[in-house]
């Protein structure tokens, strides 16, 4: 690259408003460089099946959620982390860089850092980096999500320490250890947040003879999700449809049976984590056994949790401050400093050269 071309691409990114985006399948996490974190919404997109247009985005595609006319659809466009409708994500993400830069955007694209989970594939990756570049991206980086969480956790991922991570988001669990900028052991597993929700949903069918909706399930997550029983009960009660007579009906459900319900997921994060555990080179271990598990995203919020995997795993187990931003938190550090985290991105340096700068 020529001393012209270098200063001319210094110059464009110190006036383009970067972007890192934590592209979930549950929420969209966009943090703009200089700004922070300035839109945290549902990665969710209403569709008119007549036009093709996009009718709403977020939290207000959501409200939508089980309320709309025929020719409206609400849809989701990432499934387990990954993109399933490739045109729907690349809408979505135009409408995110024109909701954050507005008129900018026609002046100076933004370079675009993304989250994925640890172990996709070259194709699932393409389908990221193109979506984003056909929504007006100039530069697009990909980052996986458990060393992103890391970096926004504050663990010393260049150093030679072994740091665990556990990032349970809505559609993919990433469990990881990082040691001198890269992953000595990972294993991405598609149960997280919003299989929490089927699980529900497929429980209360069972057991209540009802049917209910995804919100419902979601709303008796929150309420109710607990590892193990606190001695109190709590309960809610949830409106669905008979299975039998097909005639609206509600049922009074608690948390113990919210517990039933997701004791085979949580169970199957355990033995993953348990296998993460046994792969780990002694050393590594060691570290970790001092420093402890680190336990981010949405599902580090569920009551006792981190002490179940305490007790089972026999290591300390910590919930990272802001567990839900960890992600986006530790994206935006690197699209702050992108020359000096230019080797945890995923991309080789050919490609990388010409925009660390």
């Amino acid at each position: 690259m020529s001393f012209f071309s270098q200063q001319l691409n210094k110059f464009v990114s110190a006036i383009s408003t970067d972007m890192a985006i934590d592209l979930g399948t549950a929420n969209t996490l966009v943090y703009v460089r200089g700004k922070g974190i300035v839109l945290n919404e549902p990665t969710i997109v209403a569709i008119n099946k007549k036009t093709g247009q996009l009718v709403a985005v977020g939290n207000e595609a959501k409200a939508m959620q089980g309320r709309t006319p025929q020719h409206i659809e609400v849809v989701r466009p990432l499934v387990d982390g990954v993109i399933s409708d490739f045109e729907v994500t690349e809408e979505m993400l135009g409408y995110l860089i024109n909701k954050v830069h507005g008129e900018m955007r026609s002046l100076i694209a933004p370079r675009m850092l993304i989250g994925v989970p640890s172990g996709i594939t070259n194709v699932e990756m393409r389908a990221a980096r193109d979506a984003a570049k056909n929504a007006g991206a100039r530069d697009v980086f990909l980052i996986e999500e458990p060393m992103a969480a890391a970096i926004g956790s504050k663990l010393p991922i260049s150093k030679a320490i072994g740091s665990m991570i556990i990032d349970i988001g809505g559609g993919t669990t990433d469990i990881a250890v990082i040691s001198l900028n890269g992953l000595v052991v990972a294993k991405n597993l598609r149960v997280a947040g919003d299989h929490l929700n089927v699980a529900i949903a497929s429980y209360v069918r069972d057991q209540f003879k009802i049917y209910v909706g995804e919100k419902t399930a979601e709303d008796a997550k929150i309420a109710l999700a607990a590892v193990r029983t606190d001695g109190t009960s709590n309960e809610m009660v949830v409106r669905g449809r008979d299975v039998m007579t097909g005639l609206p009906r509600e049922v009074i459900i608690t948390a113990g049976d919210v517990r039933d319900a997701v004791s085979s997921q949580v169970e199957t994060i355990v033995e993953a984590t348990r296998g993460v555990l046994e792969k780990t080179p002694p050393e590594v271990m060691s570290d970790i056994m001092q420093r402890g598990i680190n336990l981010c995203g949405g599902g580090a919020l569920i009551p006792g949790l981190s002490s179940f995997l305490e007790e089972t795993l026999q290591v300390p187990v910590i919930v990272v401050p802001d567990p839900l931003r960890a992600v986006v938190r530790g994206a935006g550090i690197v699209i702050e400093n992108l020359e000096q985290y230019e080797e945890v991105l995923i991309d080789n340096e050919e490609e990388l050269s010409p925009y660390l700068n």
